[in-house]
């Protein structure tokens, strides 16, 4: 008997972003197999399946709804429910632990559905925080996603990385690409310190995904300013370390220990190929220097 690869298995969706891996779910779904996100903090989930729909040609309001469930959501989210069954759109139903009782009419309405035969096109998305009250059948029938951080600083890089979009990437500069790579390894850096509990941070922290997207512009958007003149370092390691990432930090040593490490990778020295494991002077056979700029596929 030949065993699978464990690694492989668990590290199969390791290089792709959250919009490629909620793209390989959605073949996996039918117009009786919903996709349920279990939401997670800092997790950008609507964005992506925005991007998603507006790839495959959804309108908003048209032939993709979007329904924050509560009070008195239950008739719009079913009147939009017959509509999209019928007409092959697609609908998202935000928060639907808030309603759980409501919950057991869905099942059944997907039921009548399934009985009825849907519109090809049509899909269901739900999405709720982690709540015992969701009914077990309805969890059954939905293929569900949840958006955690990866175990390791590679595997943790890798992700960072492909959150990245690769045609805007390649169409970057030298130290744009060099400046990028070091702050998917600041990025990776900070997750995982997560894993050591109160030996990496006194308290925990939703540093996301989202945190580096939106470094990501505001760099872009320094660089262009710049006009490829001299890099501010300083700007950047502020607005990094005191507002993107910072803005999460309430505890002054965790945030004295963001700005040592913005110190160490946001520097001259990132865009000469310099050493990346940050203050390693007393173990040199630790290595890892920051790889030349070149086309996103060979990073």
């Amino acid at each position: 008997v030949v065993l699978p690869d464990g690694n492989a298995y668990a590290d199969c969706d390791g290089a792709l972003s959250s919009v490629a891996i909620l793209d390989s779910c959605l073949e996996d779904s039918t117009p009786t197999v919903p996709i349920y996100f279990i939401l997670s903090p800092g997790a950008n989930v609507m964005g992506d399946l925005d991007n998603l729909a507006s790839k495959y040609g959804f309108v908003p309001g048209e032939s993709y709804h979007n329904v924050s469930m509560g009070q008195g959501q239950d008739i719009v989210a079913m009147r939009n429910l017959e509509m999209a069954h019928r007409q092959g759109h697609w609908v998202v139903l935000n928060n639907v632990h808030l309603m759980p009782r409501w919950l057991i009419e869905l099942e059944k309405k997907l039921d009548e559905f399934a009985l009825e035969g849907s519109n090809k096109k049509f899909r269901l998305f739900l999405s709720s925080d982690a709540a015992n009250s969701i009914p077990i059948g309805l969890l059954n029938r939905c293929i569900k996603i949840t958006n955690e951080p990866p175990a390791g600083l590679k595997a943790n890089i890798k992700r960072a990385f492909a959150s990245l979009n690769k045609e805007t990437f390649d169409d970057f500069d030298s130290k744009m690409k060099s400046i990028l790579f070091g702050l998917c390894h600041f990025h990776a850096v900070m997750l995982e310190r997560k894993q050591y509990g109160p030996m990496g941070f006194n308290m925990m922290y939703p540093f996301s995904i989202g945190d580096l997207r939106d470094s990501a512009v505001v760099l872009s958007n320094y660089m262009e300013n710049s006009g490829g003149g001299k890099i501010p370092w300083a700007d950047l390691k502020y607005i990094f370390g005191e507002i993107m990432y910072g803005g999460h930090i309430v505890n002054d040593f965790d945030r004295k220990m963001c700005n040592t490490y913005l110190d160490f990778f946001m520097k001259d020295e990132l865009l000469d190929e310099t050493e990346m494991y940050p203050y390693n002077d007393d173990e040199k056979a630790l290595s890892f220097m920051c790889p030349a700029p070149t086309q996103y596929d060979k990073y």
